[in-house]
């Protein structure tokens, strides 16, 4: 029959700066589940490496997060498949009856040989795909040989398919589309101090969806005309950049670095420039998955579940956002004050490389939170750790909810967003999630809502049993 074998590590894992610590006792449910937590760290670390883009790094996320998803529900089939619920997927291959795998050796293969495929760096990526199939067949109850390979095989068929998909989403065809044209229009975006970057992936709306039918779906209202005559709609958003900017509070600065999420910020000292990497606003929100995945201890198939489902929420969002912002090309706070107001004047963060409106944070973010809450819970507080290991504290939140709207907000203390780009955005991406939770389907329909209790109310709850 069919089975998975248990992974057991014969070592304590050793996992980056702000993450858990699982030792060798810990149940094979919880190692099997970090096994694919720090998979999805080592994607989002070469990811960085390669300096991908926050729209093709969502890309990536979903891909991947798919993948190991639709491997692991082979084990347990009342978690319901992705094929037909999002755009163009077909059911992946079946793992083979009657035949004995370890689905957790397949699926996190099959995240890796996706992540390998769609990132630059594939060497890297071999290197850690490599080891990690290693370090699960070295368990302590070990993996036969054929069971091994019986496994690996099917991750690979599974990427394979899952491949094919991601091929006919027209993200080949935009590498030719043509660039961004710059204009002189007064209000339209024009490249920003100080390395003036070309405008990063005009073209994204064009890709597939992944549940939305199209990326106009969610468009968002016009934002106000370009207007600098005192008093107008427009001059009064600019004027809020700027005064926020002279009055911010110390947890203001901190709140707009904590989210910054710039995956390419560019240093200049004198005649030298040099950049600094760092997680794309993707990548944070797959870090958040990882933190509540640990914090309500579910196993390796839930976590998927999660991986999956926001980073679903996420690509669309990204697709949603880039068609409005390349329609309206709304100019950044800088280029407007610098021209009109002050010309000394800089932004708290440096401005991304493509135009304003909406902001692609909310946007994300908010989606990616309505997803979370039906997940985990709408009261879901949790410890955000991501950021640690690039210099920053922890931040707490009480919801999902409260942390994307102070996503949001840091792009107004940043100094590189409007007002009408943060409450649109937000706007824009509840309903990305909204249809994400009533389009994507995992669990049976009678559990598909109950939302994962916390280890504490585990605890309570079994205590009154």
């Amino acid at each position: 029959m069919r089975g998975i074998v248990p992974i057991l590590l014969l070592a304590t894992v050793a996992l980056p700066v702000g993450c858990v610590m699982v030792a060798r006792d810990a149940p094979p449910k919880r190692q099997e589940s970090e096994l694919l937590h720090e998979a999805m760290h080592q994607l989002t670390s070469v990811m960085v490496y390669d300096i991908f883009s926050p729209p093709q790094a969502s890309r990536v996320y979903a891909y991947a997060s798919i993948a190991a998803y639709e491997t692991l529900r082979q084990a347990r089939p009342e978690y319901g498949t992705l094929a037909g619920q999002v755009n163009g997927l077909t059911p992946v291959p079946a793992a083979e009856a009657n035949a004995e795998y370890s689905f957790p050796l397949a699926g996190i293969h099959a995240f890796m040989t996706v992540g390998r495929a769609l990132t630059f760096s594939q060497p890297r990526m071999d290197s850690l795909r490599s080891a990690m199939d290693a370090r699960i067949r070295g368990g302590r109850s070990g993996i036969s040989a054929s069971v091994y390979e019986r496994s690996i095989a099917y991750g690979d068929r599974v990427a394979q398919h899952i491949l094919a998909w991601a091929s006919k989403d027209q993200f080949i065809q935009t590498r030719g589309y043509p660039k961004y044209s710059v204009t002189s229009v007064p209000g339209r975006w024009i490249p920003t101090p100080p390395a003036y970057i070309d405008a990063v992936e005009p073209n994204w709306a064009a890709l597939r969806p992944f549940v939305m039918d199209s990326s106009s779906q969610f468009r968002p209202p016009p934002p106000p005309a370009f207007d600098m005559t005192v008093g107008s709609p427009f001059f009064k958003d600019v004027k809020e950049v700027l005064d926020a900017r002279t009055h911010l509070t110390d947890e203001q600065r901190a709140i707009a670095a904590f989210w910054d999420c710039n995956p390419y910020v560019m240093h200049v000292q004198g005649h030298a420039m040099f950049a600094t990497k760092k997680i794309t606003p993707g990548g944070h929100w797959m870090s958040i998955v990882t933190i509540a995945a640990r914090t309500a201890d579910v196993d390796i198939l839930e976590s998927s579940e999660a991986y999956a489902r926001t980073a679903i929420a996420l690509a669309d969002g990204f697709i949603s956002a880039w068609e409005e912002k390349y329609r309206s090309r709304v100019v950044r706070p800088e280029t407007v004050i610098n021209g009109y107001l002050d010309e000394s004047w800089e932004p708290l963060l440096q401005t991304p490389p493509f135009p304003e409106y909406p902001s692609g944070h909310s946007v994300v973010s908010n989606a990616a939170a309505m997803v979370l809450a039906k997940q985990f819970g709408s009261e879901f507080a949790f410890v955000d750790s991501s950021e640690v290991e690039y210099g920053l504290p922890v931040r707490s939140f009480a919801s999902f909810e409260a942390a994307a709207a102070e996503a949001a907000i840091s792009r107004l203390y940043g100094g590189i967003h409007y007002r009408p780009a943060i409450d649109e955005g937000a706007v824009q991406g509840r309903a990305v999630g909204t249809l994400v939770n009533a389009q994507v389907h995992t669990r049976p329909r009678a559990t598909a809502n109950i939302p994962v209790a916390r280890p504490a109310e585990r605890r309570a709850t079994a205590a009154t049993h």
